[in-house]
Formats: structure tokens, C-alpha cells, sequence
């Protein structure tokens, strides 16, 4: 058994190896397991992708489907749980793309995770690193990805960068 601090936050990149990462902090805890899966399931690729995260993940899981406000699910549940909210990004998306303010929506949600109970362990992406988008659209969601990063970062006890599968420590 692991003691996991109040806030985690694990960065990586597309594939890098960062739910899993999560996943494993969350079973080492010894606590009770709370999935907040964010992803919304619009054709067969992320059907299949959600199957995939749904398998490795193995048995023993409570699972909570919530595009909009994990807020909502992180409110209900106690220090005897870990909750992992996998991920952050899609969240931010699914935010985007509903038409919502995106820097009040962002401060709901990174409020919620300091009133949650439970250990929390939030993945998302680290999508500063490659070009500069050239549309407008994918520039706000860069700009709103790094910003909502920073935001939980500032707050995290732990932040870990995934790459190829392997943990760096940020802090």
C-alpha cells in the first residue's frame, strides 16, 4: 500500500504511457477505485480505444462516465477511496465544444478537486511540445490546455511527466 498525496497530475503525450501510469498509483493505494472517464464516444475508433483502456484496466474499478462536471462525481467520494479522472483534456474538449466558458468551467473544475475527499489523480495531456497549430480553434484549445495544466499543477502535490512509458518526477 502506497500513500497517495491529495493531488496528482500526470502529463504525457498521445500513447506515452500516462493512464496506465495512473491507473497503477491508484492500485497501489490500497483504496477503494474511482474511474472518471471523460471521454465521450462519438465512432468506432474511440469505442474501440475505450474498450482497450476498459480491459487493461482489469476488474475492480467503479467507473463514473462524465463528459461535463466531474465535479459532480468527485464531491460524492471519501478519503477511503483514490479517484482518477483520465482524462483532463478530453474533458476540456467536451467543455469546448458544448460552448461553455472555458476559464469558469476550468476554475469549477480545478475547485472541485481541492474540496474532493479522496486522493485524486488527474491525466492529461501535454500538448505544447509540437508545432504551432494553424488554425484558430486548435490554437485556443492549446492555449486553454496549457493554461488548465498549469492551473492543476500549481495546485498538484505530485506532477509526473510520462514518456515512452516512464515516469519523471516534476514535482
Amino acid at each position: 500500500m502506497t500513500a497517495l498525496p491529495k493531488l496528482t497530475l500526470v502529463l504525457g503525450g498521445a500513447a506515452s504511457g500516462k493512464s496506465s501510469y495512473a491507473e497503477g498509483l491508484i492500485a497501489q493505494s490500497g483504496l477503494a477505485k474511482i474511474y472518471i472517464a471523460t471521454a465521450q464516444v462519438f465512432d468506432d475508433e474511440m469505442a474501440a480505444k475505450v474498450a482497450r483502456h476498459r480491459d487493461l484496466r482489469g476488474s475492480g474499478w467503479t467507473t463514473f462516465e462524465e463528459p461535463l462536471d466531474p465535479g459532480a462525481i468527485l464531491s460524492q467520494h471519501k478519503a477511503d477511496s483514490a479517484v482518477l479522472v483520465d482524462c483532463a483534456t478530453l474533458w476540456l474538449s467536451n467543455v469546448m465544444l458544448a460552448d461553455q466558458d472555458v476559464p469558469a468551467a476550468s476554475a469549477i473544475f480545478v475547485q472541485a478537486l481541492a474540496d474532493c475527499a479522496a486522493p485524486v489523480v488527474v491525466v492529461s495531456n501535454e500538448v505544447g511540445q509540437g508545432i504551432v497549430p494553424d488554425n484558430a480553434l486548435a490554437r485556443r484549445f492549446r492555449n486553454a490546455q496549457g493554461a488548465l495544466n498549469q492551473a492543476l499543477a500549481a495546485q498538484a502535490d505530485r506532477v509526473v511527466a510520462v514518456m515512452a512509458g516512464l515516469p519523471l518526477v516534476l514535482k
